[in-house]
């Protein structure tokens, strides 16, 4: 029998202006109905009342998103006290960058391993270790296969020769480069069911961890592979 995952104390808000205290993901206090100053909170799925799921439909994080950014709309509190328009801006500058966040597949898996706390690292320090030789172990044959490739191309180009025969090779070099990504791709989609399903099970902490060390693993193997990319089109741009 697995251990439960482990409840969190849910932190309190105090109302600034009834002394009222409200849980922290609350918007408004529970007394004097109130909006409620951002202070403490919990994450942006807790905030826009979603499970911590990486399967999220649009259109339910649309409507969320919707409603609270009318119930925060600073106009409301035009005529309020000035912690009221404080705690308007507050929530709804968090609201942009929570809906920002959870509305893409891939940032949603970021920021999970990020309050998980893995982070999957980024793009900027992927670009550095494909600088640096720091290869993903299971990337190790398409990167040595491309390095080749590259050099190949970088000596025809010097040596003069068409450019429709050596943009031909590097178009050719980005197929299986190109095969990897959607690989990946869909890895992302079977890991992230998997962790749907643990959290409706109420898996424990020993469960969600391989699915998450996962996750990590083909979140950096992603970003390396979209630098490997990135650097294919810099070749074509030449």
């Amino acid at each position: 029998m697995t251990d439960p995952i482990p409840v969190r104390p849910v932190a309190a808000l105090e109302c600034r202006t009834c002394g009222a205290g409200a849980p922290v993901d609350e918007h408004f206090c529970p007394q004097c109905s109130r909006i409620l100053a951002l202070g403490r909170h919990g994450d942006y799925f807790s905030f826009l009342g979603l499970p911590r799921k990486l399967t999220i439909a649009a259109h339910d994080l649309e409507r969320r998103f919707r409603e609270l950014s009318r119930q925060f709309h600073p106009d409301y509190f035009y005529n309020a006290s000035l912690a009221e328009r404080r705690a308007s801006l507050e929530r709804s500058s968090y609201l942009n960058d929570a809906y920002r966040t959870l509305r893409q597949p891939v940032t949603r898996i970021e920021y999970l391993l990020e309050l998980e706390g893995l982070a999957a690292g980024s793009a900027e320090r992927s670009a550095t270790n494909s600088q640096t030789g720091a290869v993903p172990p299971a990337l190790l044959e398409e990167v040595f296969a491309l390095n080749e490739e590259l050099d190949e191309v970088r000596s025809l180009r010097e040596a003069g020769a068409p450019e429709s025969e050596w943009k031909a090779r590097l178009h050719s070099a980005r197929q299986p480069i190109d095969v990897k990504r959607d690989e990946h791709e869909e890895q992302l989609k079977e890991l992230s069911a998997k962790w749907d399903a643990l959290v409706d099970a109420g898996g424990s902490v020993e469960d969600r961890r391989p699915v998450l060390k996962a996750l990590h693993e083909r979140m950096l193997e992603r970003n390396y592979i979209n630098n490997l990319i990135a650097g294919i089109e810099r070749e074509l741009a030449l």
